[in-house]
């Protein structure tokens, strides 16, 4: 059984690229968070094929739809805005999804209708003489299924199926923010060999250095994210987003696909989140960040910066407020120290490209491959951030419940 995260916060999720649509169920947020749907539409649009113009052309709406785990008496806010129509036999069933309500502490169910399909474009590595695209999963899950494999997008290897992992993600970061303050954000680093000369991680280390708490306030927070969505691209420096713009666009028209990297900054996490060893919280965000679609690499902290370094120069100082650096990305022995936990994740560049290629089809016949038709990003990591945001936000908010498992209180729970 696929899911992210668990055992106590964890999301299912189920739909291929081109099938009819994405659905999501998220089990173990605890009763009583607040859920507006807009709050969660507004990490989907940031998601979203056709959000951004460096992104793949494919432009779908992707409208959430929740349909289950929340509840409100006024039942017309809690049921105002969404519904859901279906036509069977000439007949119309409609109903209305759930607009803004509270957690019941029971399975939330989403639904993501797919629109904007060109499922011929894929004709091209259809069965045994199928042709198979470098760099992508055609061929290994053609023979892992024995033939039986949705080539259309990619099926369940596309990164559209990455909205259940936004759902739940938006979900689990509203209820960090509103019960621990916790925040996640994300800036492009690199995109090809051009890099940034402004870390998001260095910008909030500077923050708390002025301050003397690693507590930020909300106030900086805001003007991090105002600064990152003015940019061309999701990237703390501005300069840096022009450029990279403009190498997307040039690497686009030349057919050709570039590689990304994206700093992960979670701001205002509870210390003592996590557990040594098997479940530790280094182990899982590696785990969960490094696993996403056409990720090569997740570095913690300094990352392989450590290397070059002696123990003198990468032990962070420690003071009676806490600690002065931040070399440890947040974490020692998988578990939170209270600074903020930075991640870095490198991306290869896009599997499908237009240029010509040596490969094979599906039988192992060798061929001179060229792409057909399809709508493709030329950088995956430019509209990846918030995916990552999403995934390290269902990571914490394990940890942080997993947290409160292990609280013992006396005054056990009566009913009478």
């Amino acid at each position: 059984m696929e899911i992210l995260g668990g055992p106590i916060y964890g999301v299912a999720g189920a739909g291929e690229s081109h099938g009819p649509a994405v659905t999501t169920i998220v089990f173990g947020c605890p009763a009583g968070q607040r859920i507006r749907r807009t709050d969660v539409q507004h990490y989907l649009d940031r998601r979203r094929p056709g959000g951004n113009r460096h992104g793949t052309p494919r432009n779908e709406k992707d409208k959430v739809i929740f349909l289950s785990g929340l509840y409100r008496e006024d039942h017309e806010q809690l049921l105002t805005g969404s519904k859901l129509s279906v036509e069977v036999k000439n007949q119309t069933f409609e109903t209305e999804g759930y607009e803004d309500g509270f957690t019941t502490g029971e399975p939330i169910s989403a639904i993501v209708l797919s629109t904007s399909k060109k499922s011929g474009d894929y004709t091209q590595f259809s069965g045994l003489t199928g042709e198979v695209r470098p760099g992508h999963t055609d061929l290994v899950k053609f023979h892992k299924s024995s033939g039986f494999v949705d080539v259309r997008g990619g099926g369940r290897s596309s990164y559209r199926s990455t909205i259940s992992d936004v759902i739940g993600g938006s979900i689990a970061r509203l209820f960090l923010h509103q019960q621990l303050g916790t925040v996640i954000l994300s800036s492009i680093s690199q995109v090809g060999s051009l890099r940034s000369s402004v870390s998001l991680a260095q910008h909030f280390e500077d923050v708390i250095k002025q301050t003397g708490s690693a507590t930020i306030a909300q106030e900086a927070i805001d003007e991090a994210i105002q600064q990152m969505e003015a940019s061309e691209i999701h990237s703390l420096d501005s300069d840096f987003a022009a450029a990279a713009g403009e190498l997307i666009k040039t690497t686009r028209k030349a057919g050709d696909s570039l590689g990304a990297a994206v700093e992960v900054v979670a701001l205002n996490v509870p210390p003592l989140l996590g557990d040594p060893l098997y479940q530790s919280l280094k182990a899982r965000l590696m785990g969960t960040l490094g696993g996403l679609n056409a990720v090569q690499a997740c570095e913690i902290g300094a990352g392989s910066k450590v290397t070059e370094r002696l123990g003198s120069e990468n032990n962070d100082p420690i003071r009676s407020h806490g600690y002065t650096s931040n070399s440890h990305g947040g974490l020692l022995g998988g578990i939170t120290t209270g600074m903020p936990i930075v991640c870095r994740v490198a991306f290869k560049p896009t599997s499908t490209i237009n240029s010509p290629q040596q490969s094979i089809q599906k039988n192992l016949s060798e061929i001179e491959f060229e792409l057909a038709k399809g709508r493709h990003d030329p950088c995956v990591g430019v509209r990846a951030g918030v995916t990552l945001e999403s995934r390290a936000a269902i990571e914490i908010m394990n940890a942080a419940l997993s947290q409160q498992t292990q609280q013992i209180k006396i005054d056990a729970p009566k009913l009478f």
